[in-house]
């Protein structure tokens, strides 16, 4: 109903300025300027409680095509920052979407509640192999 739907718009502008307070540049590209960049889910919101889905902690400011590729899994992070590349990735691809995908990249450290969200990202929406 319209209701809803109205509450999930103030919700979502809620959840991206909490993530933009947390993250202010994409941690791959370093892209800065906020309308460029999409305030994406670490715990896919499909998967989210509604607690999850609005916690800033949940969230990266990541470019579209960054954001494309971290929410389909060919790309994760560790917690010290470390990127993880999936090993179904076309690295080709990957490159020309400004990727590092020749040397090790951190886009730097986590905070603390972060760490949870990104603990499931590579445990369930990583890609590990095309098996």
């Amino acid at each position: 109903d319209k209701q809803s739907l109205i509450k999930a718009r103030r919700g979502q502008g809620l959840f991206r300025q909490g993530v933009a307070r947390l993250e202010c540049r994409c941690r791959i590209t370093g892209v800065t300027r906020l309308e460029h960049l999409i305030a994406g889910h670490i715990n896919p919101w499909r998967e989210s409680t509604n607690r999850e889905r609005l916690d800033p902690a949940n969230g990266l400011m990541l470019t579209p095509s960054i954001d494309h590729l971290f929410d389909g899994g060919f790309i994760s992070f560790e917690n010290s920052g470390e990127l993880l590349i999936s090993p179904v990735a076309h690295a080709d691809s990957l490159h020309r979407m400004g990727v590092p995908t020749d040397r090790i990249f951190n886009g730097g450290g986590f905070a603390e509640p972060q760490k949870e969200f990104l603990d499931y990202h590579r445990t369930v929406v990583f890609l590990k192999s095309s098996s």
